[in-house]
Formats: C-alpha cells, sequence, structure tokens
C-alpha cells in the first residue's frame, strides 16, 4: 500500500496532487491518499481505495511539522510500502518533517521509479532542474516526492470507491510551533501559477512601462504577466511576478517570452509549459532555440503587432 499526501489549501485540492496521484498508480499497489483537515471528493476517479482524513482542533489552517506529524503516526497505524507527495514547497516541506521524525531518507523531486526488489532506482531533478540523478534508495518505508508538473494527471481506467477514514492524531504544542495563523488576499482570481496563459518580459522590455504592450496582450488572451529575474532585479516588477527557479514555476498552455533569454534558472520554471513562443532579436538566444514558435525580431513593434491582429479578428 502506497499512502499519497494531498496538498490543498483550506480544502482546495492542489493539482499537483492528482499529478501524484496518478504517479502512484503506475507503482502497482493499493492506492491510500491522506488529507490533513478536509475531505476531498472524487479520489475514486484517481484510483484511492481510502481517504484517510486527519483531524484536530488545532488543525484549523497549514502546519508543516504538525501535517508532519500526523503522518508519521498513520506511517506507524498502517506500514505503507512507501509514503509520496508532489514535490511543491509544501509537499517537501511536509515530506522533510516526516524524515526527521522517522528516521527515514526522503527522496525529493523524482521523476521516475523503478521499484523492482526492495531497493528502488530512482531519477530525480536536481540544482532546480537543471540537472538529472540517478539514486537507489534502501529503507523499509519508501519516502518520495515526485517533481511538479513532471507528470499529467490522469484518472484511473478504472475509478474505485474511495472509503473515508477519520484519524484523530497527537499532537504537542512543539509539533505547531509553525502555523499559518492570518491570510492576506493579494491576488484575485488568475494567478500567476494557474494562468493558462502568460505573457513574461525580460531584459529586453527595457523599462517598467515596456509592459504595457505585454499586459494589454495577456489580458487579451486571459493570462497573466510574468518577468524574469533582472527585471525583479531592476525594480521594474514585483518578485511576485518573477518566474522561474528563485520565483513561481508555472505550467500554462502558453508561454509567450519578451526579450527573455532564457537562463536556465528561468528555463527551470517554465519548461513545463504546453507551448513556448519566444520573440527576441538573438536567434542563437537559449529561449529562441528551445522554443516551439519563435519571432526573431524587436518586441517593441511584434507585440503591439500580435495585439492589433487579435482585435482585427475578434472584431474588437
Amino acid at each position: 500500500m502506497i499512502l499519497v499526501l494531498l496538498t490543498h489549501d483550506r480544502g482546495a485540492l492542489d493539482e499537483s496532487s492528482l499529478q501524484g496521484l496518478t504517479y502512484a498508480r503506475r507503482l502497482g499497489e493499493e492506492i491510500h491518499a491522506v488529507s490533513v483537515g478536509a475531505e476531498i471528493a472524487e479520489l475514486g476517479e484517481y484510483g484511492v481505495v481510502v481517504q484517510h482524513v486527519v483531524e484536530h482542533e488545532a488543525l484549523d489552517d497549514y502546519s508543516p511539522s504538525a501535517w508532519g506529524e500526523a503522518l508519521a503516526q498513520l506511517i506507524v497505524l498502517h506500514s505503507p510500502t512507501a509514503v509520496m507527495s508532489t514535490g511543491t514547497e509544501r509537499g517537501n516541506e511536509v515530506m522533510a518533517h516526516v524524515g526527521a521524525i522517522t528516521g527515514l531518507p526522503m527522496v525529493a523531486n523524482c521523476v521516475a521509479i523503478e521499484t523492482s526488489g526492495d531497493v528502488w532506482q530512482i531519477s530525480r531533478t536536481r540544482w532546480g532542474g537543471s540537472l538529472l540523478e540517478d539514486a537507489t534508495l534502501d529503507a523499509p518505508i519508501k519516502l518520495v516526492t515526485i517533481t511538479e508538473h513532471a507528470h499529467e494527471a490522469v484518472p484511473a481506467e478504472t475509478p474505485s470507491e474511495a472509503r473515508v477514514e477519520t484519524f484523530t492524531p497527537e499532537l504537542s504544542e512543539a509539533d505547531l510551533v509553525t502555523k499559518v495563523v492570518d491570510r492576506v488576499v493579494t491576488a484575485d482570481g488568475v494567478t500567476l501559477a494557474t494562468a493558462p496563459v502568460v505573457v513574461s518580459g525580460g531584459r529586453g522590455v527595457g523599462s517598467p512601462e515596456g509592459f504595457a504592450p505585454l499586459e494589454e496582450l495577456a489580458e487579451l488572451l486571459g493570462g497573466v504577466v510574468g518577468c524574469s529575474r533582472v527585471v525583479t532585479n531592476n525594480g521594474w516588477r514585483p518578485h511576485s511576478d518573477q518566474v522561474g527557479q528563485t520565483g513561481t514555476v508555472i505550467a500554462p498552455e502558453l508561454y509567450v517570452a519578451c526579450g527573455i533569454s532564457g537562463a536556465i534558472q528561468h528555463w527551470v520554471g517554465m519548461m513545463a509549459s504546453k507551448t513556448i513562443l519566444a520573440i527576441n532579436t538573438d536567434a542563437e538566444a537559449p529561449m529562441v532555440t528551445k522554443a516551439d514558435y519563435a519571432i526573431v525580431g524587436d518586441l517593441g513593434p511584434v507585440v503591439p503587432a500580435i495585439v492589433e491582429e487579435i482585435k482585427n479578428r475578434r472584431g474588437i
């Protein structure tokens, strides 16, 4: 049996958790899901046999050490073959706590797992996705996280009836030393992490004012504006707009890179995009050579021309 930790925000399930369930099914064992503080509907569609809902009066919001302690106690109760999660910030954080509590080794950001025998053969991303490492995991219970966006979320061919079982862990004050106690809403609607279209600008945009055409294009396409690290370093856009290893990792349907060279830390953050369009004057820039489509030219006239064409076709 494999336990899969579901990460959610007050009951709203992360899409990445479904990616984790999809990959866990490939390992050929019965799938149990763990959700802390909320029951998640329709998990049977993804092959979950049992959903363990962790309930505790202190778990009204995210608490990484408490989530880890609860998961560690479930491990003692059920002795799973493995415990998995998706390698989001939250997933990696909780699983690291589980490893520290149980003394079991934890392998983060796996892209492939071979389970033949007691020792697992694993490929995982390192250095922000810039290289792959082959590793072996030899432990009585395996703790792993799956690289976010590395695998699509696909419902099971044969859905199951997910039985719900509640579990109340024993928690101390030390387990609750870190906890979300307040929230400030900074954005409504589509966000950088969830937008189907992201139009990003880099050094080539030239100035804060240069982002105006990009904002217009993003609005027409139902998306949002992102940027590279150099843009935030220059103070042209806030860090919350930054795409990349040190910003936000995204996987939109369409990524439009305007004046972005394609440094590795940026590429790592958007390489899961379904389609990439690069606009750049440098035909040899990494972003241009790796993109699905490229326009070699000055983004100054190119982006407004795209905006105008979209408006013409829509009769705006």
